[in-house]
């Protein structure tokens, strides 16, 4: 069947605000658990690279299962694969809180509570592609803005729960906090049913005003409604060699040099804001201080994804959307390579306030670019892809940072590393989009 019409608003409003909440859990999450890591560190006797590894599993998790997420979404629809995932999510933060061990740990919020965020976060994506169009930048852009309103909640959160509760009391807590989730994927209504709905009522008029009888129109109205039964019956039955997943969007040239610039992005992008609360923390910050720090790039954040997805909108930017997406990485790396060596609180306010912004325009056009590459018909099976071929990066990139810092006792190498990474996919984007595109 064609697809139905985007309503641009609506219900889809309620839908935005879901997708608010999913993508502030989704993408927050990972971030504001590092506020545990001293504690974790001490009571398992184990060394930062290893706490690392559970918001790397968690990240892995939300961007490896993209696949697994995309076959469900387009066999059982968007809303009971987001119950689960909400009940996944939380029942691992709340076995987490029992765990013995850091093996134990990496299997509940690392992996079940990452894979129930994944089967939150790309549903909620496609939902807010299948309702709006014309104002699809905007609802991207404020739909990104969860991230770092959740960033610059969960972290002090996180900090005070620790205090008062410890970090297993500080765990159960957060896992009660994500039952929020099946809440989201509840009105998460397919648009195509309201849609049904209205043309059924439209089509039961339409019927008793054939079946009047008036002369020969009486044999017109049952030989009319013999064919809507018909064609309900029709419809009704499922499509053979429906594809669970879209590989023909590969030969999208467009699709390539995204999903390659991305791939290198990824590698670097995640590791600042993981590893500053530790640096402030060792370079003498008082450790609420030290926790504030996410909750300036998250307050900046709050503000540059909505104003960077109205920017992207606009008439004259909206053709050239790649383009503001290369700035916006090359903005954020070159904050990174440009703050590497703040080794005071100013010095590091300073780069959170920068790092929040260009870090809010990548997370508003990230997926408004993919949008505009595929369309939002392959768009479930795009956003799967990309998401399992980033998720190698996702792995690759902290836990690799957390083994430099041990080894070599220098935040600095590390920022230069992460920033360098953003500039090339930065670069390679801007330039593949002009030579090839």
């Amino acid at each position: 069947p064609a697809p139905v019409k985007p309503p641009d608003g609506g219900w889809g409003w309620i839908v935005l605000f879901g997708c608010f909440v999913i993508t502030g859990f989704s993408y927050a999450f990972p971030k504001a658990v590092s506020v545990y890591f001293k504690e974790l560190m001490k009571d398992f006797h184990v060394g930062y690279s290893d706490t690392a590894w559970i918001s790397s599993i968690m990240l892995a998790m939300l961007y490896g299962t993209g696949p697994v997420c995309s076959i469900m979404v387009n066999q059982f629809g968007c809303r009971p694969v987001m119950l689960i995932g909400g009940l996944l999510a939380s029942s691992g933060m709340i076995l987490a809180s029992f765990t013995t061990n850091i093996i134990e740990l990496y299997l509940t919020a690392g992996v079940l509570t990452g894979l129930g965020m994944a089967l939150n976060f790309q549903p909620s994506l496609i939902m807010l592609g299948t309702y709006f169009d014309k104002r699809r930048p905007l609802a991207n852009g404020l739909a990104a803005a969860g991230s770092p309103v959740f960033l610059s909640s969960l972290s002090p959160l996180g900090q005070v729960l620790l205090e008062k509760f410890g970090w297993r009391g500080g765990f159960l807590i957060m896992g009660g906090l994500l039952l929020n989730c099946c809440t989201c994927g509840a009105v998460m209504r397919p648009l195509d049913m309201g849609m049904k709905r209205k043309m059924e009522k439209a089509q039961d008029k339409y019927e008793a005003k054939e079946m009047l009888p008036i002369g020969g129109k009486s044999e017109e109205g049952i030989s009319t409604t013999d064919g809507t039964k018909k064609a309900k019956k029709a419809k009704k039955q499922p499509k053979k060699g429906k594809k669970l997943l879209d590989f023909s969007i590969f030969s999208n040239r467009g699709f390539i040099i995204y999903t390659i610039s991305k791939f290198i992005l990824v590698l670097g992008l995640f590791v600042p804001p993981i590893l500053l609360v530790n640096y402030a923390k060792d370079t003498g910050v008082p450790d609420t201080e030290a926790a504030f720090l996410l909750s300036i790039i998250g307050f900046i954040d709050i503000f540059a994804r909505p104003a960077c997805g109205m920017v992207a909108g606009l008439k004259w930017v909206r053709p050239h959307v790649a383009y503001l997406f290369s700035f916006a990485m090359l903005f954020n790396g070159l904050t990174d390579i440009c703050s590497a060596r703040a080794s005071n609180y100013t010095g590091l306010v300073i780069f959170c306030v920068f790092f929040g912004i260009s870090y809010g325009m990548v997370g508003a056009l990230q997926f408004e670019v993919l949008m505009a590459i595929v369309g939002s018909q392959k768009f479930s099976s795009a956003i799967g892809l990309v998401l399992l071929i980033e998720a190698f990066a996702v792995l690759i990139g902290p836990p690799s940072a957390g083994r430099l810092v041990d080894a070599l006792k220098n935040y600095e190498v590390i920022f230069y590393l992460a920033g360098s990474e953003v500039v090339l996919s930065a670069l390679f984007l801007a330039m593949a989009t002009y030579c090839c595109l």
